[in-house]
């Protein structure tokens, strides 16, 4: 008997010290992404090396069109610092959902697939896509068809990317596909001769382009589905619903702006690009 009072009062500190850690866990989990990077006043933001969307430049800067509207709208929320993890294109959504950085900024296009695995804002731009040629296009492509009735050709597709989907669904074999892990690859393959021509945005092909010389050009007579215009946004995991909305509250204010355009205007951007379509169209389509 003379036991038992000690035994239970031991008891009871253990499940009260077990209560109040649970307690302090669980307030530690209900802290979302929007409030951990407003009281930190930082953000992080992962990105891939594609001109003119995302790039690092050579003094180690993040930039590009996607980072530096990313840049302006969180510095609107009070955001000050905004870090960038720069990573291969398709590991951009693993990356977010495992929380290697916070919020995708990488000029992504918004498409149902993707849909089921992020959330996006509406879109800050729409854009057709373009081949990547060897000077003169000697092989007289125009179109995914083109390269679909001559299993010769070799196209160089950045993996990860909706071109991938949009080749094979146009007949283009896989045999014919050269899956490389970003634009300076294929702009390589195209230059070596390893592929005969590339796709990707028209603005990144057109880049690629002015960097390539005199051995390739852009071919911007493309013709594609009017389905397959891009639509690129800023991408969040799933439970970050919060941290979206605010996100896409701040973007409706400001994107046609002049501030916005004059942002975006050094990566070839204009007012063409602006959009009124939204993530909740694009998704259900």
């Amino acid at each position: 008997m003379s036991n038992s009072l000690p035994r239970s009062s031991h008891v009871l500190r253990q499940l009260f010290v077990a209560c109040a850690l649970f307690g302090l866990a669980a307030s530690a989990q209900a802290a979302t992404t929007l409030e951990s990077i407003t009281k930190n006043s930082s953000i992080r933001i992962g990105y891939a090396n594609e001109t003119p969307f995302a790039f690092t430049e050579t003094d180690g800067r993040v930039t590009g069109e996607s980072p530096e509207i990313a840049k302006v709208i969180f510095a609107k929320m009070g955001i000050k610092q905004v870090d960038g993890v720069l990573t291969e294109w398709g590991s951009l959504i693993p990356g977010l959902r495992a929380g290697r950085f916070d919020v995708i900024a990488a000029g992504m296009y918004i498409t149902p697939e993707r849909c089921k695995q992020v959330i996006f804002t509406d879109p800050q731009y729409q854009l057709p896509d373009a081949l990547l040629t060897a000077k003169g296009n000697p092989k007289n492509l125009h179109s995914y068809e083109d390269i679909a009735k001559n299993p010769e050709v070799k196209l160089a597709i950045m993996a990860g990317t909706v071109n991938l989907k949009y080749a094979r669904d146009s007949g283009v074999k896989d045999a014919q596909i050269l899956q490389v892990p970003d634009t300076t690859a294929q702009l390589q393959a195209v230059r070596a001769g390893r592929a005969d021509a590339a796709v990707g945005t028209q603005l990144t092909m057109k880049g690629l382009a002015a960097k390539g010389g005199e051995k390739v050009e852009a071919v911007t007579e493309f013709k594609d589905d009017p389905s397959h215009t891009g639509y690129g946004a800023l991408a969040f995991r799933p439970e970050d619903k919060d941290l979206r909305d605010a996100v896409n509250a701040e973007l409706k204010k400001w994107l046609g702006s002049e501030e916005h355009l004059k942002t975006v205007a050094p990566f070839g951007f204009d007012k063409s690009n602006v959009t009124s379509k939204t993530a909740a169209e694009l998704c259900a389509q």
